[in-house]
């Protein structure tokens, strides 16, 4: 079976399937010996030999899935210069390397999901896919219909207008009001400054689930591989049935 050779790199852990495009028109890519520099190339997994720099490549088949409840001052990176702590240094025991599917800002605590799996990090973290993310905020003053409105039809930033929230209220106290947010896009700290753009800067933000993976089970700090049901909802979410 043919794919196109950006998503057999994902799906060999190399990159991402924008930054495995990036490797191709750089010309850091084979199949066969052959420098291959058009995006549209196909390839099959099981007869081409796919090298990156010179080192063949292989589709894994041993991907894993960390669920980690991160706590606020750690950064999502693998590494900091500056020898900050990142979620990296909270997943004792893990030999594998693996990746943030996405980023929470240094403030921000919650779920974030960790992989080896290209692909899947490709699904989740593209806006066409409209995977979810549930958000609970704590913001300045008080949130009115005028406010949940603007965060529901889009609210206009310097890069652009987002896509339509779901808003509902929480809590309503004298000078803070807490809400929770849903939106499937992932900009840059793009729920505070969403919040921003309506007057009502937040006070603390916390990611609650992605899609339908969520926080059960865990406490600040902790993390543990995903369960049966789990790994059920991301074969579906990549397209491979739920067997």
């Amino acid at each position: 079976m043919q794919i196109r050779l950006q998503k057999f790199l994902s799906q060999a852990g190399i990159a991402s399937r924008r930054a495995s495009e990036t490797l191709i028109l750089d010309g850091r890519v084979t199949v066969n010996g052959i420098t291959v520099k058009e995006l549209g190339t196909k390839v099959n997994p099981e007869s081409d030999i796919i090298e990156v720099d010179g080192k063949i490549c292989n589709i894994k088949d041993d991907y894993i899935y960390i669920l980690l409840y991160k706590p606020k001052g750690i950064l999502t990176s693998v590494k900091d210069p500056f020898k900050r702590p990142t979620v990296i240094d909270l997943l004792k025991g893990i030999k594998e390397k693996v990746v943030p599917v996405g980023r929470l800002d240094k403030d921000t605590e919650g779920l974030l999901l960790l992989t080896n799996d290209g692909d899947l990090t490709y699904k989740i973290t593209h806006p066409r896919f409209e995977v979810v993310k549930t958000y609970i905020a704590r913001v300045e003053g008080t949130i009115d219909e005028k406010d949940i409105k603007a965060l529901e039809k889009g609210i206009m930033l310097e890069d652009g207008l987002t896509s339509p929230a779901k808003v509902r209220i929480i809590k309503k106290f004298d000078k803070s009001t807490v809400i929770e947010l849903k939106i499937h896009e992932g900009r840059k700290r793009q729920v505070r400054r969403m919040c921003d753009a309506i007057g009502h800067p937040i006070i603390s933000l916390k990611r609650t689930q992605i899609g339908r993976l969520s926080l059960k089970g865990l406490k600040v700090g902790q993390w543990r591989y995903l369960n049966q049901e789990e790994m059920n909802y991301i074969k579906r979410l990549k397209g491979e049935g739920s067997d």
